[in-house]
């Protein structure tokens, strides 16, 4: 898998854990795709304190999901409900 899309999925659990600044530089980053001196120039800080930042996040992200796995055991629970009837499998999805 991509490595942009796999963090992108594990942001999507994890991402209340970071700090407002570390949220915002890895959104600005990967999901609006703006280069590090953008963000710094945007932010008002150096390009290198966004990239530890960046770095930062990332790390967290693969560690929190070691731990937790959370992103695999939903993927394991999609696996799952792909065999059961449209409407129990519409229920289950809501809850994940």
């Amino acid at each position: 898998m991509d490595k942009k899309i796999y963090l992108n999925s594990l942001y999507d659990y994890y991402s209340l854990l970071f700090t407002e600044k570390q949220r915002e530089y890895f959104e600005e980053y990967y999901f609006n795709d703006l280069s590090l001196s953008e963000i710094a120039e945007n932010s008002g800080v150096s390009r290198n304190a966004v990239h530890g930042q960046i770095k930062i996040v990332e790390e967290k992200l693969e560690f929190y999901e070691k731990t937790l796995k959370l992103y695999e055991k939903a993927n394991k629970i999609r696996q799952l409900i792909k065999n059961l009837d449209d409407d129990l499998k519409e229920k289950i999805e809501e809850l994940i």
